[in-house]
Order: C-alpha cells, then structure tokens, then sequence
C-alpha cells in the first residue's frame, strides 16, 4: 500500500471532533446520573440501577427508529444535526431537575436525550464507513481514530460534569455537557460540506423521468449479502455479553469506587471523587488507539492481521480477566477495608483492551459486511446488542447491595469467558459467511 494510501482521509478527522463533542454531552451526564439519582432525588439503589439501565439500553434502541429515517428519506446530515439538537436540548431539561426535583421532567429530559442519541449514532458512524473501500485496509485503523473522539470526549466529560456536578451543583454537570453538545451541534454545520461533501446528503434523487429513486437502487439482496447480515446478526449475540459486563463502569463499579477505596492523594490531601474513575477507560483508549490503530494496519500489510472474529475472541477475554481483578480487589477491601485506586486502575486498563479489540472493529465490521443502502439501518441494528446489554447490565447492578460483591463480579467471568470460547468454537463457518470480508 502506499504511503498516500496509508494516510487517513481528512473526514475522519473532522467526524473525531464531532463525536468527541457528542460523547462529552452523554458521558458527562452519565458520570453523574447514578449519583444524582441516589443522594440528590433520593432513589433506592435498585431504582437507580434499573432506570440507569433503561436509559442506557434505550440509547441503543432509538438508532433502529434514526438509521431507517436517515437511510430511506432524511439523509444523515439531517439526522446528526437533529439528534444533536435533542440532545442538547435534553441535558439543558435536566439540569433544570436539580431546582425543580421533578420526577417527571427527570424522566422526559431522559427520554429526549434518548432520542436525540437514536438519530446522531448510528448515521455518525455510518458517515465513517463511507470514507472508505470496501476492502480498505485503513478501515479498521480509521474507526480506531474515531474511536479516540469517542474516549476524548468521555475522559473529559467525567473530570468537568463530574466536578461540576459533584462539588459545585448537579445543575451546573448537565448544564456542561448541553453546551458540550451545543459546540458539536455548531461545528459540524459549519464544516459538513468541506470535510465530508455529499457524503451525508438525502438517500433519494429525481431520475431522468422525474420519478424519486433511492440513490443506491432497490434491488434484492443477494445469497451472499443475505450472509453477510446474517453474521451481524450473530456477532450482535455476543456483544450483548462483553457489554453488559463492560457496563458495570457506570454502576456498580462506581459503587465500589464511592464505598471501597481508598480515594484519598495523601500528598494533596485531596479525595478523588469516584465518578472520576470513569475517566480512566477514555484516558487509556486515549493513549492506546494510536498503538492499535498503526498495529492493525502493519499486521494486514505483514497479511497477519487477526480476523475479525478473533479480535472480538480478544475482547471478550480482557473483560472477562478485568473482572478477575475485580474479584480480588473485593477480597481485599473484605480484609483491609478501603483499598488502593490500583485494583480499580488495573480492570479498566483490561477492559480498556478489550474494547478496543471489539468495539470500534465491531463498528467497521458491520459497514464491511452490509449493503450500502442499508448501512445505518444495520449499524442501529448491531446497537441493539447493546441496548440489550445496557438494560441486563443495569438491572444486574441493582442487585450490587442484595449480593456477595465476591460473587456479583464472579458472573462476568463466566458470562464474557464463555461467550469468548463459544465464539472461538464457531469462527470458521462465521468467516465463511463472510465471504471474504477480514
């Protein structure tokens, strides 16, 4: 490949900053909504779990109702700018809960930030697909950069919502990550046509004989394409189990951050507030997606890249290993009390690996295998998964104080590690359905 062609496509670069701006809105408010719900609105621990993990799984839900609009009529420039707007809207709303302690505004600003989410996601990455060949080498790299907006913004979202929220008011976090979603908004009007030309522009043109037609035909779907969805279909089966163990960063393991450890910097005298530690997963996807962004790019060169199906083998294994040391980090604190911010330091850097071996390969996958005028309906298909893994994952964490902590961070091993062996099992006949696709 040469080394023009080695060389990412400057859309990336402008879709980077729109998603760090996007992921800022909702990471900075998801640093503090479980704390917001159990010390400011005054909810039992499993009615904060179980409404966290509703809201997060409708997050993956509404994409399905934002891609099928984004693919058949709107275009996906005007579903980003309209998913952007709700949003933004939306945290504005909720910040107004923490004057009022409204449970119905609570609720309705939810559900606008839902929605908004449902429109902005899946035509985002989409837009990130469409950058590329089919059987481009960058790709997998490229949606790795991309992902670096996404931990960007999720690193800082934490660090200024959570203070905000925590010391100064909880107002003031929603309020930050509104106009978080406000500059995004700003920014990707002012620089769709530039970077990313008709790329986002309305499925539908007038063809010669004035009738409406779909830019990208109507035809069948072939044997072969039929496959290929069908693969999406069943890697969506396993990513329901790496999420919804990853999810308990969130909750439970916020919890743990909040009621276990040790968060006092004895040198500053100063005590880190737990939804802090939610920085730590963007911080290392920080500093690790370059590493594996240039890796998978040299291994395809060196024609020894992983496939797919094992990347995700991969990420299931780290999540699953980072719960072992959640294991541990329970018997510790059992035996000491409060306990180093290490054991926490040490799960979200293997779940950090995991990640990145699954979720940004597991969005360039789904733009590979699916036929071009269905790609944002089927990427909303493949967030599915994890609406379903956000809504186990937050019910799962409702039960943090009815169980053995020891026991309630044994089950994501076994679910993860598991489902990591089953994949392992079954790749061959999946890459076969692939039919090419690495």
């Amino acid at each position: 490949m040469s080394d023009v062609k080695k060389k990412q496509p400057s859309g990336i670069y402008f879709l980077f900053t729109i998603e760090m701006w996007e992921r800022f809105n909702y990471y900075g408010m998801r640093a503090i909504l479980v704390l917001f719900m159990t010390k400011f609105m005054m909810f039992s621990t499993e009615r904060a779990g179980s409404t966290y993990g509703w809201f997060t799984g409708l997050a993956y839900l509404t994409p399905l109702i934002g891609g099928y609009i984004a693919d058949r009529y709107w275009g996906r420039g005007k579903a980003i700018i309209t998913g952007c707007t709700l949003m933004a809207i939306g945290q504005f709303t909720l910040a107004s809960t923490a004057i009022s302690a409204s449970t119905l505004i609570f609720y309705i600003s939810l559900l606008i930030i839902v929605l908004g989410n449902g429109f902005f996601k899946p035509n985002i990455a989409a837009t990130v697909g469409s950058l590329y060949e089919k059987n481009d080498p960058r790709r997998d790299g490229g949606f790795t950069i991309f992902y670096m907006g996404v931990n960007l913004g999720a690193f800082a979202a934490p660090l200024v919502c959570g203070y905000l929220g925590e010391k100064v008011g909880w107002g003031w976090g929603f309020a930050a990550a509104g106009l978080g979603m406000v500059i995004g908004l700003v920014t990707f009007i002012i620089g769709k046509k530039k970077y990313l030309g008709d790329k986002t522009d309305c499925p539908i043109k007038v063809s010669a004989s004035g009738e409406k037609v779909h830019c990208h035909g109507d035809a069948p779907l072939t044997k072969e394409e039929k496959q290929r969805i069908a693969v999406i279909f069943i890697m969506m089966f396993f990513v329901i189990f790496f999420w919804s163990a990853f999810e308990q960063a969130g909750s439970s393991m916020t919890l743990f951050a909040d009621r276990s450890t040790n968060r006092i910097i004895p040198f500053l005298n100063w005590e880190v507030p737990a939804s802090y530690f939610q920085s730590l997963n963007p911080l290392f996807i920080f500093l690790m997606a370059p590493i594996f962004a240039r890796l998978w790019v040299k291994m395809a060169d060196a024609g020894n890249e992983p496939a797919t199906v094992y990347k995700f083998v991969l990420g299931l294994a780290f999540v699953a290993v980072g719960f072992v040391v959640m294991v541990f980090a329970v018997m510790a604190n059992e035996t000491y009390g409060a306990i180093s911010m290490l054991w926490l330091i040490g799960a979200y850097f293997l779940h950090t690996l995991g990640e990145l071996c699954l979720s940004p390969v597991g969005l360039s996958m789904v733009t590979k295998l699916s036929p071009i005028k269905f790609t944002s309906f089927l990427l909303a298909c493949y967030y599915l998964a994890n609406f379903a893994a956000n809504l186990v994952s937050g019910l799962f964490a409702g039960n943090y104080d009815a169980m053995s902590h020891k026991t309630f961070f044994m089950i994501p091993i076994i679910t993860a590690g598991g489902a990591a062996i089953i994949l392992l099992l079954i790749a061959k006949p999946i890459r076969r359905w692939m039919h090419g696709v690495h």
